[in-house]
């Protein structure tokens, strides 16, 4: 039975090294010159905030930074389902991030990007059950925002500018 499971992880690993898979965070991977080297700009609100944390729980906090991490939220929210009393129950939230990683040394653009996303919560319950699903679906839409960005610093260059 281990020899089993040994053998299937190796056969695993294996595979995943011959499809072109490095973990990112490892020696030679696309983070390792943006780990602790990404300042990003403060935060406004509660959402930069959210965004801001996310950012830094994938890219780590900034110690010696190289590069500065510029962001625009656009974020807009709609009734999404209507009870038979017109009533609004559930709400729909669209969020795009446009995104610029700046090198300090020089001011040169080194990538940039849009990312969008979509969240939705629930105004069935209470006044209090209402706002809380309303805090926790803006929560949610930064942590995906966030991490669709990562994703994008540290793919390789599409040539598209994006």
């Amino acid at each position: 039975m281990l020899l089993s499971s040994r053998r299937s992880f190796v056969l695993t690993f294996a595979a995943l090294a011959g499809c072109g898979f490095r973990p990112a965070y490892a020696p030679g991977g696309p983070a390792e010159g943006l780990r602790g080297r990404v300042s990003v700009q403060p935060p406004k609100d509660v959402n930069d905030f959210t965004l801001l944390k996310r950012l830094e729980e994938r890219l780590g906090r900034p110690q010696a930074s190289r590069y500065i991490l510029n962001y625009q939220l656009d974020l807009s929210e709609s009734g999404l389902a209507i009870s038979p009393t017109q009533e609004i129950t559930r709400f729909h939230i669209v969020g795009k991030a446009r995104f610029s990683l700046t090198d300090t040394a020089n001011g040169q653009v080194v990538k940039s990007g849009l990312v969008d996303s979509f969240t939705s919560y629930s105004a069935t319950g209470t006044t209090i059950s209402t706002q809380v699903a309303k805090q926790d679906a803006y929560r949610r839409l930064m942590v995906i925002l966030a991490d669709q960005i990562v994703t994008h610093l540290l793919s390789p260059d599409t040539g598209d500018g994006q």
